[in-house]
């Protein structure tokens, strides 16, 4: 084993885009699309928006991970869409909302099976686990997906938020990523300090939080985002978290206290 090789205490998981594929950048196509359609209509031709020109690019490296709110704007700011009060900004959030919170009550989503084969093989090599995404939304996820489907140890009925140590999902922040608070807060609410902890994140703002914050850290390219998760420092990006084994190829896994 490389003398060099990391310490790891704990895995940080965000959700949206790492263990949930959730239908949030569509919700945020979406529902931008029919504003500009209907009560923004009269500002389309002094802004640089159009429908196709909302990407999975554009939503990873504008969107995804930030607060809502700031997600929000920079996708105004994006296209240029004029927000003198931040009217805009709020309503676009307001309707946002309401479409996520409909898609997932229909199911218009999936777990990614890498990522919770990932996480159950950290979970028996005992590290600790804890989840950390900027969505409201990422608990009411969590609780509709059934681990049970993934392993004979894993009770039946138990969710896949069940299975963390610690979950800061949701909470209010003064900093948003890529500022590290929400990582950080993960960590010190394991007793793990920051430099055994190994973020697992699919956003370039993720990625520069952790980095930030002194963590590891393994981008998943889920969107052919290779470059952009390197860029932002990732120490390993995969397109498949099943890349990610054996643990003791990358890892030195160390219970906590031991």
């Amino acid at each position: 084993m490389s003398e060099e090789m990391s310490v790891i205490e704990a895995f940080i998981f965000d959700v949206d885009g790492v263990l949930v594929d959730s239908p949030h950048e569509r919700a945020w196509g979406d529902t931008l699309r029919d504003l500009m359609f209907n009560e923004w209509s009269e500002l389309i031709e002094v802004t640089g928006y159009s429908p196709e020109k909302y990407t999975s690019e554009v939503y990873q490296s504008i969107v995804a991970g930030r607060p809502r709110t700031e997600g929000a704007a920079a996708l105004l700011a994006y296209f240029r869409i004029p927000d003198p009060d931040q009217k805009r900004a709020k309503l676009l959030c307001e309707r946002k909302q309401d479409m996520i919170v409909r898609l997932i009550d229909e199911g218009a989503f999936r777990a990614y099976d890498d990522a919770i084969r990932l996480l159950l093989r950290a979970k028996s090599a005992g590290a600790s686990l804890a989840a950390a995404s900027s969505s409201k939304n990422a608990n009411k996820l969590m609780t509709k997906v059934d681990l049970s489907a993934y392993s004979n140890f894993v009770s039946p009925g138990t969710t896949l938020l069940d299975v963390f140590d610690v979950n800061v999902c949701g909470r209010e922040f003064q900093h948003g990523k890529p500022h590290p608070e929400i990582f950080l807060t993960a960590a010190k609410t394991l007793h793990v300090p920051p430099e055994r902890c190994v973020v697992v994140e699919d956003a370039p703002s993720g990625v520069q939080a952790a980095k930030a914050g002194g963590m590891k850290c393994i981008g998943i390219a889920r969107v052919n985002d290779e470059e952009l998760l390197s860029s932002a420092g990732a120490d390993w990006v995969v397109t498949s978290l099943d890349r990610i084994t054996p643990l003791s190829d990358f890892f030195r896994i160390s219970s906590r206290g031991s």
